[in-house]
């Protein structure tokens, strides 16, 4: 166990963190606060920290009609490959599993290996790759079933 810490995400200082990883993780889905706010009335949003120096955040969509409760693990580059999204990823599905979750999934964007990869090494398996209307970025959905306990 490292001397990671998981904050869920309360207040504009918090906001303003979770925002600042998921726009340097995802730039082209980049977020404006009120977007953020938005989200965390329907998300579960958690930082990570080691000592008070933030290294990612994390997102927990409620379960969908079907069960599927989305998880979402995001490192900055620097914090990589020390097993801090391992820690954060973990934290995220034990979320998952209190709400139930038939399956997981999870949403990279195409052009991050390191999360590709990531999700891969825990189970994920592609199921959809897309390009949203207007845009140019490619994404990829990747399911993991069943849920591990």
């Amino acid at each position: 166990m490292s001397d990671l810490r998981v904050e869920t995400v309360a207040g504009e200082t918090a906001l303003e963190q979770w925002r600042y990883v998921h726009n340097v993780i995802v730039p082209p889905a980049a977020m404006l606060p009120a977007e953020v706010r938005e989200r965390a009335g329907r998300n579960r949003l958690e930082n990570a920290y080691v000592g008070e120096v933030l290294v990612g955040c994390s997102t927990v969509r409620p379960p969908a009609e079907d069960g599927v409760v989305t998880v979402i693990a995001r490192v900055l580059p620097e914090f990589r490959r020390r097993g801090y999204g391992a820690e954060l990823y973990e934290h995220a599905l034990g979320h998952a599993r209190v709400l139930g979750a038939g399956a997981v999934e999870t949403c990279v964007l195409a052009v991050n290996e390191d999360g590709l990869r990531f999700a891969r090494a825990r189970g994920f398996t592609e199921v959809d790759r897309y390009v949203l209307d207007g845009e140019t970025a490619e994404w990829v959905d990747l399911r993991l079933m069943p849920v591990p306990v």
